[in-house]
């Protein structure tokens, strides 16, 4: 089991073992723990499990906050919007048409990537040794490199 007050695994030369970004993040859309890729992420739609059930990485200390909100924004803003455009341009339909059309694809469109998107930022905080993941509190971090506390 992964202990929050140990330091980062060493291999050798004294440097912490690598964690991929883009593999820690794809496995965190994934909804699999970004540490060894097999266990649950989630264990409720958008609440993460303390601990990985296979590997014992500690979830609980994840600040994902309103990140993956503004990021399902963006991208499904910018799809919709694209394919409002598009559509405007070829029919001719009444504001209520679309309001009918484009109001449930934005609802289930948020509702499908917003599960990943958060899993893919925990993925990004736990490959940069962030909020925790490293070992080290944010304060300690805050500390260490010679930051202050607000």
């Amino acid at each position: 089991m992964h202990n929050p007050s140990e330091q980062p695994v060493h291999y050798g030369g004294g440097k912490p073992a690598e964690r991929p970004v883009m593999r820690s993040i794809g496995r965190g859309m994934r909804n699999t723990c970004p540490s060894c890729g097999t266990g649950k992420l989630f264990r409720a739609f958008l609440k993460p499990v303390d601990q990985c059930a296979v590997c014992g990485e500690e979830m609980h200390h994840h600040r994902a906050d309103d990140l993956p909100a503004y990021l399902v924004i963006f991208v499904v803003g910018h799809v919709l919007l694209t394919g409002y455009m598009l559509t405007d341009s070829i029919f001719v339909l009444s504001p209520w048409a679309h309001l009918a059309i484009w109001v449930p694809l934005a609802v289930l469109a948020a509702l499908l990537t917003i599960q990943p998107i958060k899993g893919g930022v925990i993925g990004l905080q736990w490959a940069q040794r962030m909020h925790g993941f490293g070992g080290d509190s944010d304060e300690d971090a805050m500390r260490r490199h010679g930051g202050s506390d607000p």
